[in-house]
């Protein structure tokens, strides 16, 4: 059981979030009884007793003209409906992430920005946004933390207002350079393409590190939520392929293994969320990221799940206490520790799952920021 109530600012944003679930499930239930009743669709006729112009080449110039059926016009127009829709759940977390900033966020500080574009073999190219923190001396190498937002692997990105402004202030207060990766999207691309981004990406900061006046001596590797899965694997891909020398591996809130055995549901149940809708909201991540829920069970999916931790980056792992993640971020802390590598962590009482993004309005938020640069800072130490 919580010790701590939750904070009183996310009493009424769990009332909310609640009532969003509720919501959504009375929607989908509608829609499934309500739906209309699937047409039986009788067997093609054998092709010599078909109608000699539906296979002919002038039957297939002149097919627009033809009237389709209904369960062909449905087919024709589902993908785009389903592909709106997700654009517009985009747009509108991302308007909602702006109000958010507003209300609630720090605005980020002006920095030197520069944008790159990888190549990804065999994958879509990734954009790599560099912010500088403002007090580097230009003719000194400075450290540098390949970043990956959260998400759900779903939505965010480098663009979305409270990523931008994270990142301008840890690149700011930190004195590194922040490299964020804005990987692809799922479900139109799904794992492992932001793994092989991420990897891309990682080997280019190395590769081109003096160019871009980042010490290749001192590069660390970052994420929230998601972006904390894809961090974690990326080490355990780092450690097959290349072996570069990554020194530090910070984790926010992240996900450690989609086959949900290490989901903590009591802090959704104290927060007064359904089980039932919790359940469903958490599944459907590892189902949208997943081609096949058997992937779960891959170590690059569920970096918990990997045979051995032993030579991995130093670690530090933040989580929440109203976070059904916490248990993912404890159980990966544990593995790492138990495999002989430098790992520590910090659960963050009485707060929730987006706690940093709550600067302007919460201690916890700002000490969460405060935490995240100090461990930062630690890739300007001496070896």
């Amino acid at each position: 059981m919580s010790r701590l109530p939750l904070d009183p600012i996310f009493v009424e944003r769990a009332r909310t979030h609640r009532a969003y679930l509720i919501s959504t499930a009375l929607e989908q239930a509608k829609a499934f009884f309500l739906r209309p009743k699937t047409t039986t669709v009788a067997r093609p006729k054998p092709a010599a007793a078909a109608d000699p112009t539906a296979t002919s080449p002038k039957a297939k110039a002149a097919g627009p003209k033809a009237k389709p059926s209904s369960a062909t016009a449905k087919a024709s127009t589902a993908a785009p409906r389903r592909k709106k829709t997700r654009a517009q759940h985009r747009k509108a977390a991302r308007n909602w992430d702006k109000k958010e900033l507003a209300a609630v966020g720090v605005p980020g500080p002006k920095l030197r920005i520069e944008e790159h574009t990888i190549q990804v073999a065999g994958f879509p190219d990734v954009r790599v946004r560099l912010y500088h923190p403002s007090t580097t001396d230009g003719d000194q190498a400075v450290p540098a933390v390949l970043s990956f937002f959260g998400g759900a692997f779903r939505i965010g990105g480098i663009d979305y207002p409270t990523t931008d402004a994270g990142f301008r202030r840890r690149a700011a207060d930190a004195g590194v350079v922040i490299a964020a990766v804005d990987y692809a999207l799922a479900p139109e691309h799904r794992y492992p393409t932001q793994l092989e981004q991420a990897h891309a990406a990682l080997e280019w900061l190395f590769a081109q590190a003096t160019t871009l006046g980042i010490d290749a001596g001192r590069i660390a590797v970052a994420g929230v939520s998601a972006g904390g899965s894809i961090a974690a694997a990326l080490t355990l891909v780092n450690r097959e392929r290349g072996r570069l020398p990554i020194r530090l591996q910070l984790l926010e809130v992240p996900v450690t293994d989609l086959t949900g055995g290490h989901i903590d549901l009591r802090p959704v149940r104290e927060m007064g969320i359904p089980r039932i809708f919790a359940i469903k909201e958490l599944r459907s991540v590892a189902k949208t990221y997943l081609l096949d829920r058997r992937q779960a069970k891959e170590p690059h999916a569920s970096p918990l799940l990997a045979r051995s931790h032993a030579d991995l980056p130093r670690a530090v792992i933040l989580t929440a206490e109203y976070d059904p993640l916490r248990g993912d971020g404890a159980a990966y802390l544990a593995a790492l520790r138990a495999d002989g590598v430098d790992a520590s962590g910090t659960m963050y009482l009485g707060a929730t799952h987006d706690t940093p993004i709550f600067g302007g309005v919460l201690p916890a938020a700002r000490r969460w920021h405060d935490d995240v640069v100090t461990a930062l800072r630690s890739l300007h130490d001496a070896d």
